[in-house]
């Protein structure tokens, strides 16, 4: 396994009348921030708040390209960006539990906080198609370019890990400053991850390294 500390390149944040940062997604312009009662759009480049949907948000976040999807409570909404709708929900896998989302390859994924896993879903049923172990609490839930990325938070320590999506083996670790959180991960399709910061309200930016060997 690699390890190394964790490149902080910006933050963002507190977003007016939000003291958290429960889940991040990136729709391809903007960040959206799920801060509990408001999804929160931003322009990565000047941190300027964009947009905002009065939606229940309390965990992680998803784009699959046209529509959010939301984790609240022990359900996924699927959200209209433009208007804030919710055209479909769906029941979480943790009933409650769950953390990071994420949309790849025509499925949901889905931390499960103490469950310490990850599971893969049907976005249109909730159908758990697979499930992945992983050895810390899960939070924030990635993928980028054929890689599986999580975020990790327990005993006030976070980072950052690529994992074996066969089998959940660490791979690679990004382990973030000491008292710094990750409460959910999204990649922006390059070189950033955008890290969620939890109580701090913040969304932080932080450098994808390149692929380690092994």
């Amino acid at each position: 396994m690699s390890t190394q500390p964790a490149e902080i390149v910006r933050e963002y944040g507190p977003f007016d009348g939000t003291d958290r940062v429960a889940g991040v997604t990136h729709d391809g312009r903007h960040v959206w921030a799920a801060t509990g009662q408001a999804l929160v759009a931003f322009d990565p480049a000047t941190g300027q708040e964009q947009q905002r949907l009065q939606r229940p948000c309390d965990a992680g976040t998803a784009f699959d390209g046209r529509y959010l999807y939301q984790l609240a409570e022990a359900r996924i909404d699927k959200i209209d960006p433009a208007t804030g709708e919710v055209l479909a929900s769906i029941p979480a896998p943790g009933q409650g539990g769950d953390s990071g989302l994420a949309w790849a390859e025509g499925s949901l994924w889905v931390g499960q906080h103490r469950g310490r896993r990850i599971h893969q879903i049907d976005p249109e049923t909730g159908a758990i198609r697979r499930s992945i172990e992983s050895n810390r609490f899960v939070t924030g839930v990635t993928w980028v370019a054929g890689e599986l990325w999580h975020g990790t938070w327990e005993d006030e320590a976070s980072d950052i890990r690529r994992i074996d999506p066969a089998d959940g083996t660490v791979l690679q670790c990004l382990q973030m400053p000491p008292g710094v959180g990750v409460s959910g991960l999204e990649s922006d399709g390059a070189e950033l991850f955008y890290a969620g910061g939890g109580g701090s309200g913040k969304v932080r930016a932080v450098r994808r390294p390149t692929r380690a060997r092994g």
